[in-house]
C-alpha cells in the first residue's frame, strides 16, 4: 500500500509548525543581536497562525480522527494517546497564554520582555518534543495496525484545511495573514531578515 496522504500531510504540518516556532525564536535573537524594533505585529500573526492552523485544525483531527482509530486497532499506545491529548489541551492554553504574554511586552515594555521570551521557550521544546513522539511512535503505529478504509478516512479529513505553510494556497479568509507572515518574517518561513 502507498504511504497514506495522512502521514505526509501531519509531517508536513509539523515541519511548518517546527519552521513558524525556529522564525519566532529566529526573530527575538535578532532584536537582541542588533536591537532592532520587536516586530510586534509580526509575532502577533505568527502565534495567531499558530492558534488557527496547528492548534485548532492540525490537533483537533489528530484527537478526533487518527487517535480513535489507532486506539480500536490497538492498546499498545493507549498511554502515550492520552498523554498526547492532554498535550493537545494543554497547547491550547499555552498559545493563548503566550498571546497574552506578547501583549502584555507590547502594551507594558521592557520588564515583560523576559517573561514572554521565557514562555517561547517552553512552548518551542514543549511542541518538538510532542511531534517527535508523535512521529517515532503513534505514525509508525499507526502504519502497522490501520486498515485501508481507516487511511480512506483519514485521508479525506485531513486533505480539508490544509496548511498554506506547507504549501497549498490559502482561503480568502486566510490570504492577508499568510502574505504578511511570509513578506515580513525570518527565514525558514518567510523572506524577511534572518539576523
Amino acid at each position: 500500500m502507498p504511504t497514506p496522504s495522512t502521514l505526509r500531510v501531519i509531517r508536513d504540518e509539523h515541519q511548518a509548525l517546527s519552521a513558524m516556532l525556529s522564525s519566532i525564536h529566529l526573530l527575538l535573537r535578532q532584536h537582541h543581536l542588533d536591537g532592532s524594533p520587536v516586530r510586534f505585529d509580526v509575532l502577533r500573526a505568527m502565534l495567531f497562525y499558530i492558534d488557527e492552523f496547528p492548534e485548532r485544525l492540525h490537533h483537533r483531527k489528530e484527537s478526533d480522527l487518527l487517535f480513535p482509530l489507532i486506539r480500536s486497532r490497538s492498546a499498545d499506545a493507549a498511554d502515550i494517546l492520552d498523554k498526547l491529548d492532554r498535550d493537545h489541551a494543554v497547547g491550547e492554553r499555552a498559545i493563548r497564554d503566550l498571546e497574552r504574554t506578547l501583549l502584555a511586552w507590547e502594551m507594558l515594555g521592557e520588564p515583560r520582555r523576559e517573561a514572554f521570551e521565557q514562555a517561547v521557550e517552553r512552548y518551542l521544546a514543549f511542541y518538538l518534543k510532542h511531534m517527535q513522539l508523535e512521529e517515532e511512535v503513534v505514525l509508525p503505529l499507526a502504519e502497522r495496525v490501520l486498515q485501508a478504509e481507516d487511511w480512506a478516512a483519514l485521508d479525506a479529513a485531513f486533505g480539508e484545511h490544509r496548511d498554506p505553510l506547507t504549501g497549498y494556497p490559502p482561503s480568502a479568509e486566510y490570504e492577508q495573514l499568510f502574505s504578511r507572515i511570509v513578506r515580513t518574517a525570518p527565514a525558514p518561513i518567510g523572506l524577511g531578515a534572518a539576523g
